[in-house]
Parts: structure tokens; C-alpha cells; sequence
């Protein structure tokens, strides 16, 4: 039987809906999952067709993640042009380019010709230069010129999150005409929710909701309804700013501008969310020291991005160690100290982290500046001083009973508050240095605060319990 006849001639097997192809939790359900490998398998392609090309993009995204390398790309390969190349926005980047790889330029520009501008750029941005240039070339030139304007503009910035596609009208125009416009003309974005007013420069004046326009009468012109743009955003803008500013004014979309005022594109909630995941994300790995590490990445590729912050914690780690080297006779002498003295720099170290997430994440979403920075060291000093004292008294207590020594149980407390007030102190005060010197204070607080503990907790430990039970 030919591939053909398989196709018209198979039916296919039961299958869950798309709607419904997900498990309670969360994750895709196995029996579909079964159901598409088996498909890829059989190279079924009415089925692929049918119960798969028809998912959502954010669907097709997770089913592709979901399969083997193997399995994608055949996925890819049997669907042909009915795969939505707009689901490559929702999976991670190495398998993004897995995908794109394996595609030829020709189809890849084809299906770029489809995409919203900024799923365009999205794909665009991490190809080779020769790939990207071959691909644009295929463009026609309107599309092109769209595509390269947002491409020039630096990563992570509004200008490549914008979608190109707007509408934008004459300040003199009536409300009928605006209207006749949006009907009549087929190159106008699918969806949008703001009409731009421009001059004949194209630069912006301001804007009309479509709620407004719906609501006018046909004769009323533009001018007379539009409101003045303020909350424009500049095309050079970081895109976690650009984020803040529709949160902070609950925008839906806004107006991006270059350094001339001038409307080049629209930025769009559905762009912003994503900006606001991938930041949040991203400040996680950042502290946790694994930079822009995704789960299909190899485990060569895993390796070589953590390798670096080991080595800076493994050479933080060696002066701690450094620390507990000048009292290695009080030790030697007392070995209650060795079996406490790791409690006291962990307690130390999972208060600091509190603190400096917190701080971290505040920096990151403008919460925290300096009109407050006082009041917030302030309420962290007292948190410290607070915890390490309930602390105190219990570690103190367990180690009295223990060790048999009540003046072993007010040391280690007496300690234990010192760390503690400096747990909460160099958790909020190197995020703070760091912002101030422009460096990036979720990738490099975490380093510095365990240290910080480490040595603090050490320190003052075995420095007590070296005077106070007269060791030498």
C-alpha cells in the first residue's frame, strides 16, 4: 500500500481531545503522547494533520518538548507546511534551533511570511548571520525592511519585542473614515486594541481605543477623540522596564517610539507576560549560579555553565576554610566545636538567602530604591536580630543538654545572633553594593553572602569559644 493510500485509508485511533490533552497536573497526557509517537512512527499523516497541526501554538510547543529528538523532527518533516512555526516561540532555544536547523531556508522564509513580526524576529534572532540574511532576502521588501529595523535594535530590548504590524491614522481623519480603513485594508494586524494618531513624519501624537472609536459617531474627527500617548516606550528601552511600565498602568498595549518620537511599533500584553516569566526565571538560575541553562540543553553544554561559578564558590569556600584554619588547636582541643560549628554558618546561610531574595527580586521590580533602602536594612537588621535570638535560645539548649555544658550552650547562642545580624545585613547590603556598582546582583550576591556567613559564623564561634574557655 502506497504512503498515499495509508493516508485516505487509515482511520484513526481514538485520541483525547485537543482541549483536553493535558493531565490533572499539569503535564500532556501519556496516552496521547503514546497515541502522536505511534503516529510519527506509522508516518500517519492524516492523523498528524488532524489531532495535531490543529493545536494551539503553546500546545504544539509542549508537545515537542514532550518528544524525542528523533520523534520532533520527523513531527516536523510529516507535517510539512501545515506546522505552525509559531510554536518554535514557545519551546526552549536548543530545541529551537534543533528544529530550525534541520529546515530549509526556502520553507523556513515561507512560514516567517505568515508570523506576527514579533514571533518573526523571535526566530530570526538566533540563527547565523548568513541564515537570517538569506532567509530576510526571500522577504518581500516592506516585510524585510520591518525585520531588519527590529533586528538591529539590542537583544532584550522593547525594540525586539515590538510587533511592527499597527494602525496608525491622520489626526484629521473622522471616525467613519477610521472605520472604512480597518474594514477595508487586509495588511492591518489580526488583533489590536489601540489606533495610533501620527503626523505625516510619523511621529506619534497620541491614540484612540477602539472602545472609543466604536462608540463616536462616524463625522467626529480623530483629534477630537485621541488622548495623548504617555506611556510611550523607546525602542531601546530593556525590555524588564518596558514590563514594569504595563504593570504599573495596567496597560494592554503601548506605543513604541525611536529617539526621534517617531511610531515604529507596538508592544503587546501577551509579549509582556512572557518578558515577565523569562525575567523571573532568569533571576532564579541567576542566583542559583546556572546563567541561561535550559532542561534540553546536553549535559556538555550543562557542565560548561556551571563549572565557572563552582570554581568562584570552591575559591570563597577555601577562605572559609581558611578561617576555621587559626582554630585548629581549639578544635583539636574541644571536638564539640567541630560538631556545632557547621549549624551555626547553615543557619546563617539559609537566613542570608531569604534576605537576599527578597532584596534581589525588589531591585529587580524597582520596589526597592534608595527613598526606602534605609527603612528596609533597618527592618532586616531587627528580623536578624529577632530570629537569631529565638535561635539562640534553642540551639543553646539542645547544645547544653547534649554536651553536658551550659557555657558551650551561651556560646554557640551568643554566636548564633552575631551570624544571624550578619546573615540579615550582607543579605540586603551586597544586592544593594552591587546594584549601585551596575553590576548584576542576582548573579553575583549569592557568592559573596554565603561567604559572608560562612566566615562570620565560623569567626565568631570558635573566636568565642576560644576566648571564653581560655583555649590555646
Amino acid at each position: 500500500m502506497t504512503e498515499t493510500a495509508k493516508e485516505t485509508e487509515r482511520s484513526p485511533a481514538p485520541e483525547p481531545a485537543a482541549n483536553d490533552i493535558y493531565a490533572e497536573d499539569g503535564s500532556l497526557r501519556q496516552d496521547f503522547l503514546t497515541l502522536v509517537g505511534a503516529a510519527i512512527a506509522d508516518r500517519d499523516i492524516l492523523f498528524l494533520r488532524q489531532k495535531v497541526a490543529r493545536l494551539h501554538e503553546s500546545e504544539l510547543g509542549d508537545l515537542l518538548e514532550a518528544l524525542l529528538p528523533d520523534q520532533r523532527l520527523a513531527l516536523v518533516h510529516l507535517l510539512g507546511d501545515d506546522f505552525d512555526l509559531t510554536a518554535l516561540t514557545e519551546v526552549d532555544e536548543a530545541i529551537r534551533l534543533e528544529i530550525v536547523d534541520q529546515l530549509p531556508n526556502a520553507r523556513i522564509a515561507a512560514a516567517i511570511g505568515d508570523l506576527d513580526s514579533d514571533d518573526a524576529v523571535y526566530i530570526l534572532e538566533d540563527l547565523d548571520h548568513e541564515d537570517r540574511e538569506d532567509i530576510l532576502a526571500q522577504l518581500p521588501f516592506t516585510e524585510r525592511v520591518r525585520l531588519r529595523r527590529a533586528l538591529d535594535y539590542p537583544e532584550s530590548s522593547a525594540g525586539r519585542r515590538m510587533q511592527t504590524e499597527f494602525v496608525a491614522v491622520p489626526p484629521f481623519w473622522t471616525v467613519g473614515q477610521t472605520i472604512d480603513y480597518m474594514r477595508e485594508d487586509e495588511d492591518l494586524p489580526e488583533r489590536f486594541t489601540q489606533i495610533f494618531v501620527i503626523d505625516p513624519t510619523f511621529k506619534l501624537l497620541g491614540s484612540v481605543d477602539l472602545d472609543r472609536i466604536l462608540r463616536t459617531k462616524r463625522q467626529v474627527r480623530i483629534e477630537d477623540i485621541m488622548h495623548e500617548t504617555t506611556h510611550s516606550i523607546a525602542a531601546s528601552m530593556d525590555q524588564e522596564e518596558a514590563a514594569q511600565i504595563f504593570e504599573q498602568y495596567d496597560l494592554l498595549s503601548a506605543a513604541v517610539v525611536d529617539e526621534n518620537g517617531r511610531l515604529v511599533g507596538v508592544l503587546t500584553i501577551d509579549d509582556v507576560v512572557d518578558v515577565i516569566t523569562e525575567e523571573a526565571d532568569e533571576d532564579i538560575r541567576r542566583l542559583a549560579g546556572v546563567g541561561d541553562e535550559e532542561l534540553s540543553d546536553s549535559a556538555l553544554s550543562t557542565v560548561r555553565s556551571r563549572v565557572p561559578w563552582l570554581l568562584i564558590n570552591l575559591g570563597t569556600a577555601f577562605f572559609s576554610a581558611s578561617i576555621i584554619g587559626l582554630f585548629d588547636e581549639s578544635i583539636e582541643k574541644m571536638i564539640a566545636l567541630a560538631v556545632l560549628m557547621p549549624i551555626v554558618a547553615s543557619m546563617g546561610g539559609n537566613a542570608a538567602t531569604q534576605t537576599m531574595t527578597v532584596t534581589v527580586r525588589a531591585l529587580a521590580t524597582k520596589d526597592l530604591d534608595i527613598y526606602n533602602a534605609s527603612r528596609i536594612i533597618r527592618r532586616e537588621a531587627g528580623v536578624g536580630l529577632m530570629n537569631g535570638s529565638v535561635f539562640a535560645v534553642l540551639l543553646g539548649a539542645v547544645a547544653a543538654l547534649w554536651f553536658q555544658s551550659l557555657q558551650l550552650g551561651g556560646v554557640i547562642g551568643a554566636a548564633m545572633i552575631v551570624n544571624m545580624m550578619a546573615a540579615a545585613l550582607g543579605g540586603i547590603l551586597v544586592p544593594l553594593l552591587l546594584d549601585k556598582l551596575r553590576a548584576d546582583p542576582a548573579i553575583a550576591s549569592s557568592v559573596f553572602v554565603t561567604m559572608i556567613t560562612d566566615c562570620v559564623g565560623f569567626f565568631a564561634f570558635l573566636g568565642l569559644a576560644t576566648w571564653w574557655f581560655g583555649i590555646s
